[in-house]
């Protein structure tokens, strides 16, 4: 395992690439967010589609490059249509990460959680109390988020420390940060590396966004105008992580 600077250099090219190479990553999103997900990817340069169907959604998610499971408005077509998904994804081999959104809050998601988790995703990620309740992990990348977000995989661990507290204050920016994982991971194989260039674009694009804004409204507008506007350079430049091995 190298140092960090190999990978906020690798953050850097991987912006590049995904601007380039526009990978589709479809989204079986939480409804209350679609949009703002869906217009974040655009931004980035990602190609979104959002469709939770039943009769479809095989097909979608075996178009897609990469797939994206959010746990975050439940019922049981959307289990039917993730457990299609997630099959889709598995034999199509493509990157799919789980957000066990309030996987805390009830024992049903739970469960359906760690129904998910024994089909080895190749990401999950959540915040403390989530991942707390999950516990370890065989073979996925582990992404606890919040003022500090730490990537975990192996006996290595990346610690990103950008971002800003009005990401806190709107809803959607931590079920984006999940779709931006999965574009990532479409064109850079290294699930660490390509997590830690997603987290790392998310959370410099909102310090800059907070820069312009004057609150939580105007922020999410001028957010997804810095995810159009950013440079590689911009993640070279303003870069904060550090690196652990156990």
């Amino acid at each position: 395992m190298t140092g960090t600077s190999s990978f906020i250099e690798n953050a850097a090219a991987s912006l590049a690439l995904v601007r380039e190479q526009r990978p589709r990553v479809h989204c079986l999103m939480n409804t209350v967010v679609q949009k703002f997900v869906a217009d974040g990817l655009a931004a980035l340069g990602a190609i979104p589609s959002m469709t939770s169907a039943p009769e479809e959604v095989e097909a979608f998610a075996r178009r897609a490059d990469a797939l994206v499971v959010n746990l975050g408005t439940l019922d049981e077509e959307r289990r039917t249509a993730i457990r299609l998904a997630t099959a889709a994804a598995r034999n199509a081999d493509k990157p799919w990460i789980v957000d066990p959104v309030h996987c805390d809050y009830s024992p049903s998601r739970l469960a359906f959680t760690r129904e998910l988790i024994a089909s080895r995703p190749s990401v999950v990620r959540g915040n403390a109390s989530e991942m707390k309740l999950i516990g370890e992990l065989s073979g996925a990348l582990r992404i606890k988020t919040g003022p500090i977000d730490e990537l975990a995989l192996d006996r290595h661990t990346i610690r990103v420390e950008n971002g800003h507290p009005h990401m806190a204050q709107v809803t959607g920016t931590g079920c984006l940060s999940g779709a931006l994982i999965a574009a990532f991971m479409a064109v850079e194989p290294d699930r660490l590396k390509a997590a830690t260039a997603a987290l790392l674009t998310s959370s410099i694009a909102a310090e800059i966004a907070a820069e312009r804004s004057s609150g939580p409204g105007t922020f999410e507008a001028l957010f997804r105008d810095a995810l159009a506007a950013l440079r590689p350079e911009d993640i070279i430049a303003n870069a904060r992580i550090s690196h652990a091995e156990g």
